[in-house]
């Protein structure tokens, strides 16, 4: 009897997840779709298509105002995209990711007795790489000029009201935020005041920061006067951002500060265009970025998925969670070891990781009554015909193994609510995450976006009213937790943006990103599952109870080596998660801890070829938004 009611909690969950009316109703349109993470953004592409821009110019006319209204982003960030080209029938990969500068060398941060590069400030700093990135998006895939685009982004510079998370993300790092002085000018109008921030609905102002921009534009025009091309023009605005007197004045704000950032870090920087990784779920093509991002790791557990009957165990079921939660953990291991910056050797070994055969060995490895505490990285080399050079590393790493974290510690940053408010340095962490873009158009066009950096509170580089990255902390400084990602000038971190599309029938199916640091391919995988294996509308997907594991490195936050070891075993649920489930799982050694939101603000769209319509979905908390017609 027992067990019978254990099965019948479980289905009747499962049903309730899965049919429940969605809090946010979805988004349906016949000629195109903006979806990013504020409103006022999605205006800002919706502006932009109703002016007869394609899907690139939306995107980059929503990239460049969530970076204007600091939705945890700022332009000297990185920006990371995929794009199909209806013209090839094409997955294309946008790489603006910024390097480490001159100088940032595993010696100069031991020296300094870092773990890990800095969290915040000058010497987090990556190069910008959302400002070309930007600029060679609408270059070679846009219709229109620059200036158009960033016209949204200008006005907002000029004066936009706030909105209260950013207003009071603003007043909740001011300490930090008054150690630099551009900073202080920018994000503190009241200084002095008991509230020194902005406050809601208040007019901000960004006169620098507009500067910069009009700066970008002239350069623009007077290129466009001498009959130069769209093209010619756009990349003279970016020029006059990496090699002209916006650089210089970068490069000064930032060697005042502390920063290592020189004119030819600057000079030398591009962005790439990639061939993205994918491999084939059940007749569906999924695209990630390569391997300076954790996108394969989703696409490392479909192929270990592929190998178990998901829907037959039924969503969220305590073996399927086991099951998701295992091959997510062999994933991200793999990740923590192999993945970093295929422009620097060593190569990683991504055919042996993204292989079929690889993936049927791993899964053979799952136990299916008990957690493994001790998963690592597995050996992919045996499946490209070579030796796995790395094995003594492997073993040394073990010794960072961490098994004894104590239960309720589990919950990834953004998702933890219920805990001691005046932990500083968890609410820094808390209040850590991105953005995403996602844009489509009738013409084909469709655009995949999880920019970041330059996060609040940002040290901004002298009177340009750009912020800097902070992603140079993905590094790691010893090569015995990935030899592939240690930090060297000129290279790229390995980092957790990771932007995702999906074809089926040659066509596009899906296009959806997510925030959420480590956890973003975590809710991806599950966004990509609920409706492929279980039916769900893009909607109901955005919004259903996921997992989170934190078994894997942390990317992100932390000073020492005990701040981001893996906590093995500890699983976020939903707190509508049956008793039996429960009870089940901690019998299987699971250490668990319980919220409502279980997963950053997902966005996606998805393509309805039957009705000739999108569906839009966007998470149901978080102040994303979309717009379509």
């Amino acid at each position: 009897m027992k067990k019978i009611t254990s099965i019948l909690l479980v289905t009747l969950f499962a049903i309730y997840s899965t049919a429940q009316q969605t809090q946010k109703p979805p988004l349906h349109g016949k000629n195109w779709m903006a979806i990013t993470g504020k409103p006022l953004a999605a205006t800002a592409g919706s502006m932009i298509f109703q002016q007869g821009g394609n899907a690139v110019d939306a995107a980059c006319a929503m990239l460049a105002a969530t970076c204007t209204m600091w939705d945890v982003l700022s332009w000297g960030g990185e920006t990371q995209a995929l794009i199909y080209n209806p013209k090839t029938k094409k997955v294309i990969a946008i790489n603006a990711l910024g390097v480490a500068p001159t100088g940032a060398t595993v010696e100069f941060f031991k020296g300094k007795g870092y773990s890990f590069p800095p969290e915040y400030g000058p010497l987090a700093a990556t190069t910008p790489g959302t400002v070309g990135g930007l600029c060679m998006m609408l270059a070679e895939y846009g219709t229109m000029s620059l200036e158009q685009v960033l016209k949204p982004a200008m006005e907002l510079a000029a004066g936009y009201p706030i909105d209260a998370q950013t207003a009071n993300s603003m007043e909740r790092g001011k300490t930090r935020i008054k150690e630099w002085p551009y900073s202080t000018k920018v994000f503190l109008p009241h200084t002095g005041e008991k509230r020194e921030a902005p406050v809601a609905g208040e007019i901000f102002v960004q006169k620098d920061l507009l500067a910069t921009l009009t700066k970008m534009i002239e350069s623009e025009r007077e290129m466009l006067t001498k009959k130069k091309s769209r093209k010619e023009a756009i990349m003279a605005a970016n020029d006059r951002f990496y090699k002209g007197d916006i650089a210089k004045e970068f490069v000064r704000g930032s060697k005042e500060q502390g920063g290592l950032i020189t004119m030819e870090d600057l000079a030398k920087w591009k962005p790439i265009i990639e061939e993205p990784l994918s491999v084939n779920y059940k007749g569906i093509d999924v695209y990630k970025m390569q391997q300076w991002t954790q996108g394969p790791t989703m696409l490392q557990s479909l192929n270990i998925l592929e190998n178990f009957d998901l829907k037959k165990m039924g969503y969220n079921s305590t073996k399927y969670i086991h099951t998701l939660y295992q091959a997510m953990n062999m994933a991200f291991a793999d990740r923590d070891f192999y993945y970093g910056d295929p422009y620097f050797a060593p190569e990683e070994p991504m055919k042996g990781l993204l292989s079929k055969e690889y993936a049927k060995q791993r899964a053979a490895m799952i136990n299916p009554d008990m957690n493994d505490a001790n998963i690592g990285p597995g050996d992919p080399y045996p499946f490209e015909g070579k030796t796995n050079p790395y094995l003594n590393l492997i073993n040394e790493r073990k010794k960072y193994s961490d098994t004894t974290l104590k239960q309720g510690n589990a919950t990834p940053a953004h998702d933890v609510q219920n805990v001691a408010m005046n932990d500083e340095a968890y609410m820094e962490r808390l209040w850590m995450g991105t953005t995403s873009v996602e844009a489509a158009d009738k013409d084909g066009w469709v655009v995949s976006i999880t920019p970041s950096g330059g996060w609040l509170p940002a040290c901004i580089a002298g009177n340009t009213g750009v912020g800097m990255s902070q992603r140079l902390q993905s590094f790691v400084l010893d090569a015995e937790i990935d030899p592939f990602n240690v930090i060297e000038p000129g290279k790229r971190p390995r980092v957790t943006l990771t932007p995702s599309l999906a074809l089926k029938d040659g066509k596009p199916f899906l296009s959806f990103a997510v925030q959420g640091g480590d956890t973003q391919d975590q809710n991806l995988l599950q966004f990509f599952l609920n409706m492929v294996e279980f039916g769900m509308t893009v909607q109901q997907a955005c919004e259903a109870a996921n997992i989170n594991s934190n078994q894997l490195w942390l990317s992100l936050g932390g000073t020492k080596m005990s701040d981001r070891k893996p906590r093995a075993g500890n699983l976020l649920l939903h707190d509508k998660t049956p008793e039996a489930v429960r009870n089940e799982l901690k019998k299987m050694g699971y250490k668990l801890s319980f919220d409502d939101r279980t997963s950053g603000p997902i966005n996606a769209i998805f393509f309805d070829w039957k009705n000739g319509s999108f569906w839009g979905g966007s998470s149901n908390h978080g102040e994303d938004y979309g717009i379509g017609w």
